[in-house]
C-alpha cells in the first residue's frame, strides 16, 4: 500500500489521467464498496487530495462509509460519460484509513470552504478515511488504438497496446 503521494511519484502517467479527469467531471468519481451482505455498491462521491492524501470523505450516516468502516477496501473510478473515453479513464484500487486527527479534520474543512466556499468547518466528521493505493490502471484512447497502464506498488507502470 502507498500513500497518494508515493503514488503520484509511481505512476504519474495514471496519476495524471485520472487528476485530468477527476477535474473534468467536477470532482465526480464512482466509489465501490462491499455492502454487508457481500454485493457490491457503487456510489458517488468527490475524493479529495489534501495534504499528499487521497480523502473519501463525505456526509455523515451513509452507507457507503459504512460499508468502509467493516471493510476498508475500494475502487475508485473517475466518472466517464464518454463511451469512447477519448479524454481518458482512471481506477484505483485500495484500502482506507479512519484518521482521528481533529487538527487535521479541521484543515481539510478550512481548505475545503477556501477552495469551494462549502461550510462544514466546525463539524465532526463521523469517518476521514485516507485512502492508500495498492494498484491502478488508465486507459486513453489513441489513434485507432488503446493505451491501458497498469502500476502496482513496487513495479513499474506498463502500458499494454490494444488495436
Amino acid at each position: 500500500m502507498v500513500t497518494w503521494r508515493e503514488f503520484t511519484e509511481a505512476a504519474p502517467r495514471i496519476a495524471e489521467v485520472f487528476l485530468r479527469r477527476h477535474a473534468a467531471a467536477g470532482n465526480l468519481c464512482l466509489l465501490a464498496t462491499t455492502r454487508s451482505d457481500g454485493f457490491p455498491r457503487i456510489s458517488p462521491i468527490e475524493p479529495r487530495v489534501f495534504e499528499d492524501e487521497l480523502w473519501l470523505v463525505g456526509m455523515p450516516g451513509t452507507t457507503k462509509f459504512a460499508d468502509l468502516a467493516r471493510d476498508p477496501r475500494f475502487c475508485l473510478h473517475t466518472a466517464t460519460e464518454d463511451a469512447k473515453v477519448a479524454e481518458g479513464d482512471a481506477k484505483l484500487w485500495g484500502v482506507v484509513r479512519d484518521v482521528h486527527d481533529t487538527a487535521q479534520q479541521r484543515r481539510f474543512a478550512q481548505a475545503l470552504f477556501d477552495e469551494t466556499g462549502f461550510d462544514i468547518r466546525g463539524r465532526a466528521f463521523d469517518h476521514f478515511f485516507a485512502a492508500d493505493v495498492v494498484g491502478a490502471s488508465s486507459v486513453v484512447a489513441g489513434a485507432g488504438h488503446l493505451d491501458i497502464t497498469i502500476w502496482k506498488p513496487g513495479e513499474a507502470e506498463r502500458v499494454v497496446r490494444k488495436h
